[in-house]
């Protein structure tokens, strides 16, 4: 479930984490409430937030990352600490990096990326917004992947491919892009 390894992510990168919002189930325990009233309790000047919103609906991730955005919230990039990345790579606003991967040199990721453990990213490449990297995937040098794509376990992108936006690449997948 990806609220519960945001909330571990959150805290293993220093942050404090204050409570999730729910629209669709009120508030209690964990859940603060909607993002309306949570606007209201936990103003955009003192507060970050961070997607929770998983890859089975980019379309609704992408929505959510707009309304957060919209309401002057800030959405810091966290990158585990057990997570390498390059010094002259750069990592957007709201994306998630677990423990165990890698991002390599000169590498460009969009914003609200997410790269799950053991996701490898190699030279030149650019992942563009709201894109899915699953466990132990593997995206070779120069490759471009464009915004809302799912990555699935263990797949590999070759090198120098394109992947089209909205582009659901299965488990164990090899994609070649199609001027290859």
């Amino acid at each position: 479930m990806l609220q519960c390894d945001v909330r571990v992510l959150v805290e293993e990168c220093g942050h404090e984490f204050a409570g999730f919002i729910d629209d669709m189930n009120g508030s209690g325990g964990a859940v603060l409430g909607s993002f309306d009233a949570v606007s209201k309790s936990h103003p955009a000047k003192q507060f970050g937030c961070v997607n929770a919103v998983g890859y089975k609906d980019l379309a609704a991730r992408q929505r959510v990352s707009d309304r957060i955005a919209a309401a002057g919230y800030e959405s810091p990039s966290l990158v585990h600490p057990r997570a390498l990345v390059g010094r002259d790579s750069h990592v957007g606003a709201g994306t998630m990096i677990m423990a165990g991967a890698i991002v390599d040199c000169r590498v460009d990721i969009g914003l609200h990326v997410v790269l799950w453990p053991g996701a490898v990213v190699a030279h030149d490449s650019v992942l563009d917004g709201n894109t899915f990297l699953s466990p132990n995937s593997t995206v070779c040098g120069c490759c471009r992947i464009a915004a809302n794509c799912f990555v699935g376990a263990a797949a590999v992108v070759v090198d120098h491919a394109t992947v089209p936006a909205g582009t659901r690449i299965k488990a164990s997948q090899r994609y070649v892009s199609p001027r290859q």
